[in-house]
């Protein structure tokens, strides 16, 4: 019996380490034995954690590119409604008339090389890529969304 409590203790003490990245304290497994209520909970809370959606890993990774060159947030707030109203945020996107592809659509897709190796699955490359051509044509991404709105194209 004793050898299974430590085997247990030790265990839980793995998990804590590997689940929250530090190392906890053995305790008697009979003081540390989660109850299933607890542990049901812990996996919602996983699970709801790693549910991110393709969509909001790509703006988060938008907003800090944003934030990064000087942008407010007024901007990216333009560029969330301009690349959901393109793409969905969906950096494996193609518009099956055009070929216009990614995030930004770039019209033809290969544009984006320019930006890295990588263009076709890597989202922020293609968003690097977009900041960049929405910079050099329009100045900020609120005058690229004004123009998306009045012409229907940016």
């Amino acid at each position: 019996m004793v050898r299974r409590s430590l085997h247990r203790s030790a265990t839980l003490a793995l998990a804590a380490t590997l689940t929250f990245g530090v190392v906890a304290e053995t305790v008697p497994a009979q003081a540390s034995a989660p109850t299933s209520a607890t542990s049901a909970t812990v996996v919602a809370a996983k699970a709801q954690a790693k549910k991110k959606t393709r969509a909001q890993r790509n703006k988060a990774i938008a907003k800090a590119m944003v934030k990064k060159r000087g942008w407010s947030n007024r901007q990216y707030k333009c560029l969330v409604k301009l690349w959901h109203r393109e793409s969905g945020w969906n950096h494996k996107a193609r518009n099956p008339s055009s070929g216009a592809y990614g995030i930004a659509q770039a019209l033809p897709g290969r544009k984006m090389r320019s930006a890295g190796k990588d263009w076709r699955t890597n989202p922020k490359t293609q968003i690097k890529w977009g900041l960049r051509y929405i910079k050099g044509r329009y100045g900020t991404p609120c005058r690229a969304l004004s123009h998306s709105n009045s012409r229907g194209w940016y």
